[in-house]
């Protein structure tokens, strides 16, 4: 299997080794954490690291069973430091093991010992983690392959927009791009991570049993990327299909469907009134390969698909992600970082002059300096500058990292 290289995860473990810090890896089942692990240790390994120095535990791995005990699971740890070295301890999917801190927090506090920890539950990695480890660790979030990271995978000599179709439509999951003339095995692949994350991870951790509810619901999701939506509107969207539930139980699925890291939620943002706004949000797949999956629309709605697309991107190059709302009109996104904001328009196309009016209008309508980008598929005249308005060609957008 070729291994896809992911600088900015690896960079992040490199500069936080031997920081007296507990480091965090979080993300959705099967985005690449165990293998960021592996290549880690590889590159300790070349850095004068000694084998007998890194103890590595996998909890998904029935081998490490009987270590879910936190109690065993110290002692077999501490029984293997090496007491004059620095040892790096690998604790992969580690909300497995109850109590688990206790062992985190006594390895925290010994001089030679460099803990990393993965999870896959967002409730666990930044609700408990955050209040049992406060002050003590520093998270990476992981997210499935870029398009930048997943050209690097692919094989044979396609195009930017044949290489932007198989993305979207195989999958971003790294072990996915192994099927990529297989559509039936990316298929088969797929539905095996979605149920294991809507069941293990969603439905199981909620103590609910109602996987018809929480099927309808992430279809009905899918089908609507990039829609403001509120709780009370899916709930009447699904009543009148026929499943009656209330506004308070789609609140509950939707929290535990954005837990396990299944989805995403773009809250909008009130520009002129610099706040957040209560009412309605946009939901986002962690991979857009999902809705194909789900409603199997053959390819339909490519515009909020990209608009997926884009998103995830955003959130990978850091920053928090708001929908903008301006008193005439929408932002697709805004992004705020310390210091800056940047505004997007995302469209596929802007070819036609009313089309490009109507993208421009809302950026326009901005007073302020801040950077402001217009996202387009275009392929003629993919780059133009409207008063400061920078029209990027959305695909080079994407494989630029700088932007």
């Amino acid at each position: 299997m070729k291994w896809i290289a992911r600088p900015e995860y690896l960079d992040f473990l490199q500069r936080f080794r031997g920081r007296d810090l507990i480091k965090v890896v979080s993300g959705v089942r099967r985005c690449g954490k165990s293998t960021l692990f592996l290549l880690y240790r590889q590159w300790l390994l070349q850095h004068g690291v000694s084998s007998e120095q890194i103890i590595t535990i996998n909890f998904e791995d029935l081998a490490f069973e009987s270590l879910c005990d936190y109690r065993a699971l110290y002692q077999y740890i501490t029984s293997r430091m090496l007491p004059d070295k620095m040892n790096y301890i690998f604790l992969d999917e580690i909300q497995h093991v109850p109590s688990f801190e206790k062992v985190v927090d006594s390895l925290f506090i010994k001089e030679n010992a460099d803990v990393y920890i993965t999870g896959s539950n967002a409730y666990f990695m930044s609700g408990d983690l955050a209040t049992l480890l406060t002050g003590r660790y520093v998270e990476l979030k992981m997210l499935p392959l870029s398009f930048s990271e997943f050209c690097q995978g692919l094989e044979g000599n396609l195009t930017l927009p044949a290489k932007y179709n198989a993305y979207i439509r195989n999958s971003s999951f790294p072990y996915a791009l192994q099927f990529q003339d297989t559509p039936e095995a990316v298929e088969e692949y797929l539905s095996g991570i979605y149920n294991t994350i809507l069941i293990k991870d969603t439905l199981r951790r909620m103590g609910s049993s109602d996987t018809m509810l929480m099927e309808s619901l992430m279809k009905y999701l899918a089908a609507n990327i990039g829609s403001l939506i509120s709780p009370n509107k899916i709930a009447n969207s699904l009543t009148s299909m026929g499943r009656k539930v209330d506004n308070k139980t789609i609140e509950r699925y939707l929290q535990g469907l954005k837990d396990s890291l299944l989805i995403y939620q773009a809250d909008r943002y009130d520009i002129r009134g610099k706040q957040l706004l209560k009412i309605n949000a946009k939901y986002y797949l962690v991979d857009p390969a999902f809705r194909r999956l789900l409603i199997q629309d053959n390819g339909r709605d490519t515009g909020h698909i990209l608009e997926n697309v884009v998103y995830l991107e955003l959130l990978r190059r850091g920053g928090k992600v708001y929908v903008g709302q301006l008193p005439k009109g929408e932002i697709d996104f805004v992004v705020e970082r310390p210091g800056t904001r940047e505004y997007y328009q995302v469209a596929e196309s802007t070819l036609q002059p009313e089309v490009l009016d109507r993208e421009l209008k809302p950026l326009k309508a901005i007073r302020d300096q801040y950077p402001k980008y217009l996202l387009t598929l275009d392929e003629i005249a993919p780059e133009a500058n409207y008063d400061g308005i920078q029209k990027k060609n959305v695909l080079q957008w994407l494989l630029h990292t700088n932007g």
